[in-house]
């Protein structure tokens, strides 16, 4: 767990010792209690969390902060948990999921026929 930011001049600094596990789209992972879902997937080496609903382009971290929803995941069964904002926990059971439920489509699909 090496590809963290350990000593931040304005965060506080990090607590290495409480090191949870838990599995993303079923392989196993440790992360650090209280850290994101979002940054333990990122300390991990993941990248893509999930997929466009109707381009299935990969999607990872945008905002950070909760306002995209690029981030959605499923948690223990629950879809579209935003991963930037929810803690990592021991046993979570995390997946990128398929395609998400939605109405959304590429308008840009509309403007190429």
């Amino acid at each position: 767990m090496t590809n963290r930011i350990l000593n931040h001049p304005v965060l506080d600094p990090i607590d290495e010792s409480e090191v949870v596990t838990f599995t993303f789209d079923n392989k196993e992972y440790k992360g650090l209690r209280h850290e994101s879902i979002a940054a333990a997937l990122l300390a991990n080496g993941v990248r893509t969390l999930r997929h466009h609903e109707e381009s299935g382009t990969p999607r990872g971290i945008y905002c950070n902060i909760g306002h995209c929803f690029e981030c959605r995941v499923s948690v223990n069964g629950e879809q579209g948990v935003r991963a930037c904002l929810t803690p990592v926990q021991e046993g979570m059971n995390i997946e990128s999921g398929g395609k998400l439920l939605t109405t959304v489509r590429d308008w840009r699909a509309s403007q190429n026929g």
